[in-house]
């Protein structure tokens, strides 16, 4: 693993001869990570029309309800990741604090309100007039801006306990204990997945993340069990080997990949979407893509996300400076996991949780701040250096500092 974080520290070690076509490998990932998240966005459109429109038939009367606000999240996603691709990425690195207290902000503000009764249930949304965002997903990427900040600017000591692990550890439980709080354990459980894998690829030392993850794990156990239906979820999933005990979510699921065989049933054909299968068009969309399109186009689906990893890692490998490169890490992280963490779901692999499928899943945050993401990814990937062969800022003595 350190050898490779050595490889992403100096790109120079990956392109073989550096002198030929030195960004040839970084213009065609971008390139082909634009047109994968197009064809997932795509997917959702289809399968969220498919999964959806019983649904939407008995909420709004109306079987294109969901369809229609789909097309248009995707239409927004595409022009958001052709704006942000069009944006310099190193303006997220001054405004990184900025973002990043923010959303601590806005986050602390909601559970105040929730706290005041003003809020009634989970405190996650904000209301613009007729736009609502979850600021989780805001909190999400302005940690990534600001861990990547972190780590290029504590890269001479970057293994310093007082000077740089502390302030990162502090910034990432402040932001986790407050989506937690909201409650939404499985979203700051996926973000302090995301900080504690910037820390260790940024190099911070790993006895430190393995001592801080002593006391961690057992209180994130704690108020894991501390919930009713959290209890529900995990002895659902622990009792998978007997069918009574499985939730009807699960069993619904089961049921819909099952029906899927090989090649699927086919477009509009799935049995579970008519008012069996709650949430569908969301967090299950992945059962949908199996029942339709069967085990191949699951399959299909997988590998969209593995070569979209592979192209973030290439983004990364070869970004022209360290905030860049661990910027394109944190995105192409988040993204993934989500992804592998829906599916996962969907297979009954991990407890239930509501991880929507990244540019699948019906919504418009979720979509619109990945795309963010994606754009960012593809400025990273267009930008180059004033003449061939690594920056100065590339060119590190230790590995990971």
């Amino acid at each position: 693993m350190r050898q490779w974080g050595e490889a992403l520290e100096q790109p120079e070690l990956l392109s073989g001869n550096p002198d030929r076509h030195p960004f040839e490998a970084k213009s065609i990932a971008g390139k082909l990570l634009l047109f994968i998240v197009v064809l997932l966005m795509c997917i959702g459109i289809l399968v969220v029309y498919s999964s959806g429109a019983g649904w939407a038939q008995r909420k709004f009367s109306n079987p294109e309800y969901f369809l229609w606000r789909q097309v248009v999240f995707s239409l927004l996603g595409v022009i958001t990741v052709i704006v942000f691709s069009s944006i310099d990425y190193l303006i997220f690195k001054k405004l990184s604090k900025f973002l990043l207290f923010l959303s601590i902000f806005l986050l602390a503000m909601l559970l105040f309100l929730k706290f005041m009764g003003v809020i009634k249930g989970a405190a996650r949304w904000i209301q613009l007039g007729p736009v609502s965002f979850q600021v989780s997903d805001f909190a999400k990427y302005a940690l990534i801006f600001h861990f990547a900040r972190l780590i290029t600017d504590k890269r001479d000591f970057i293994k310093d306990l007082n000077n740089s692990y502390y302030p990162l550890l502090t910034l990432l439980l402040g932001v986790v204990a407050l989506i937690a709080f909201a409650p939404n354990f499985s979203t700051a459980s996926l973000v302090a997945a995301i900080g504690f894998t910037m820390m260790f690829l940024g190099g911070v030392r790993i006895k430190h993340l393995l001592v801080t993850a002593i006391p961690l794990i057992p209180a994130a156990a704690v108020f894991a069990v501390a919930q009713p239906y959290r209890v529900a979820r995990l002895l659902s999933f622990f009792n998978w080997g007997d069918e009574q005990h499985l939730s009807y979510q699960v069993r619904q699921a089961l049921i819909g990949l099952g029906n899927g065989g090989l090649f699927g049933l086919g477009i509009g054909e799935s049995k579970q979407r008519e008012l069996f299968l709650p949430l569908s068009y969301n967090d299950f969309v992945y059962v949908i893509i199996g029942e339709e399109f069967g085990f191949v186009g699951a399959v299909a689906v997988l590998v969209l996300f593995a070569a979209f990893f592979v192209c973030g890692l290439i983004i990364a490998k070869r970004a022209v400076d360290r905030f860049g490169r661990f910027v394109a890490l944190g995105i192409t992280i988040t993204i993934v996991l989500y992804a592998l963490i829906n599916m996962a779901v969907a297979c009954h692999i991990l407890p239930t949780t509501g991880v929507p499928l990244p540019f699948i899943s019906y919504g418009g945050t979720a979509l619109l701040f990945n795309s963010l993401g994606v754009g960012i990814l593809i400025s990273i990937s267009r930008k180059r250096h004033a003449r061939p062969g690594p920056s100065p800022d590339t060119e590190l003595s230790g590995g990971a500092g």
